[in-house]
């Protein structure tokens, strides 16, 4: 079943019904998607497609040739080119004759286990732009890897491509499409915890409860999630041990870069370096209060779901899940649920109010949107805004958003008017996000001023219909 993409999937036909050559990089975190994109769009067209694989220069020649000639001629064959620049070659001068799409997924691996690679691939390019009607596609899961040595400035393939897409995890709305079953705060609460990895809603039955899901995937140690953070870390980075101590030390609230130091045991500077790389792989995000970047004030959150509820809740649980009393792990987890999706509730809301500014219903034209935290000077106390976004030195707006059983009453409005009058604007909006829907007291108090916005999580939903 294939979902969504329909901006990529967009992007990759007007390239190729240019009908001239083309170069598209595709890359993303493991899981995401890539491979599922490039299938799909791959469908119906004359192409190769080949998949390198963490081997030698030889074995991913032979296997290369393989995919070459079985594609272009329809003949199995042991037949092996005596060069990649041989059989890179081939297949520009097959494509000058006719519109032909070459696809090499894992191209780290070829790129890696042949060090001329790049330069050939190059060379190549140079030399048959201009005559031939190839349409490359070269995707890759190693983002540093990706980034440096093939879009980088001093990479050989620099300035060759014609369009990049960086492939990420489906957003809430993209993500309800998976489920039909659920209803609608179930999937809010799958999507806080697992996210929108496609390969990860693939291991959801939402024909079972969010209890019996949690249970089967993070409760059961021989679950294909059970392990899947750290296995990633060890893919992906060298001394996954500290990386895994970083995220721990985060998912249970040490979230200042001095906080994380004291916690792991090593010093800032160190911890620095290993934060970078989390942050490139987007299993971290860095915040700073919204308007303000000093580096002092920056605080570190885990940016994927699946990452962020594993790491909050499996570690702790070790010893009782594996001994397969994962009832009992729910038991410890359950009173946590509604507190943990506070901070996923307002990814949603956020999410929410793009939708309203690229669809021109927001009134506030924001270039971006972002959490405030600092100090209210009339009460020398440390407050808080959910989400805020400003459209210029006049107006922005300002959200609070409430994942509870109880109805949002004129208490929280009242309090996110306060907050927002620490800022000087004269234009402000105010939106109250709310699972559980508005009291009278607070309907009518909105009802006063048209700058205000109730949102219940109902009218959140029907944002995709």
């Amino acid at each position: 079943m294939f979902i969504g993409r329909e901006r990529e999937l967009k992007t990759l036909e007007n390239l190729y019904a240019g009908g001239r050559f083309e170069f598209a990089v595709i890359y993303g975190r493991r899981r995401v998607g890539k491979t599922a994109l490039i299938s799909h769009f791959l469908e119906n067209k004359e192409s190769i497609y080949f998949m390198g694989v963490e081997s030698n220069s030889k074995q991913n020649l032979e296997n290369f040739s393989k995919s070459i000639i079985e594609e272009s001629t329809g003949i199995s064959t042991e037949t092996t080119f005596l060069s990649f620049q041989a059989a890179l070659e081939y297949v520009f001068r097959l494509a000058e004759k006719k519109r032909i799409v070459l696809a090499i997924d894992e191209y780290p691996y070829v790129a890696r286990s042949s060090k001329s690679f790049a330069s050939t691939l190059q060379l190549l390019i140079d030399k048959y732009k201009d005559t031939s009607k190839l349409m490359l596609i070269l995707c890759g899961s190693s983002m540093s890897y990706m980034e440096d040595q093939v879009l980088a400035y001093k990479a050989p393939l620099y300035g060759r491509r014609t369009a990049q897409i960086k492939l990420l995890p489906f957003d809430f709305l993209e993500t309800c499409r998976y489920f039909k079953n659920f209803k609608a705060e179930d999937k809010a609460l799958i999507y806080g915890i697992i996210g929108g990895t496609p390969q990860y809603l693939l291991q959801v039955n939402d024909k079972l409860s969010v209890e019996d899901n949690i249970k089967n995937i993070y409760l059961n140690s021989m679950s294909a999630i059970y392990e899947e953070p750290t296995n990633l870390l060890k893919q992906e980075v060298r001394e996954p041990a500290i990386y895994n101590a970083i995220i721990s030390a985060i998912a249970t609230g040490s979230t200042k870069m001095s906080e994380i130091s004291s916690k792991v045991g090593e010093p800032a500077n160190v911890c620095a370096v290993y934060i970078k790389n989390l942050l490139m792989l987007g299993i971290l995000r860095k915040e700073t209060p919204y308007g303000d970047k000093t580096a002092k004030k920056a605080i570190y959150v885990i940016d994927d779901n699946m990452f962020r509820f594993w790491y909050r809740f499996v570690p702790e649980n070790n010893s009782i899940i594996a001994r397969g009393a994962a009832d009992l792990a729910y038991k410890r987890i359950a009173p946590f649920l509604s507190e943990y999706m506070g901070k996923v509730f307002e990814e949603i809301c956020t999410q929410y109010l793009w939708h309203l500014l690229l669809t021109e219903q927001c009134p506030v034209v924001f270039s971006s949107l972002g959490r405030w935290w600092g100090t209210d000077a009339k009460k020398h106390t440390q407050t808080e805004i959910d989400i805020m976004g400003e459209q210029d030195a006049n107006t922005a707006l300002f959200a609070e958003c409430k994942w509870t059983n109880e109805k949002v009453d004129v208490g929280v409005l009242e309090t996110l008017t306060e907050r927002s009058n620490l800022f000087s604007y004269t234009d402000k909006y105010l939106y109250l996000f709310s699972k559980s829907g508005f009291t009278k007291g607070c309907i009518e108090k909105a009802a006063e001023n048209d700058r205000i916005k109730l949102i219940g999580f109902a009218e959140i939903m029907k944002a995709d219909s």
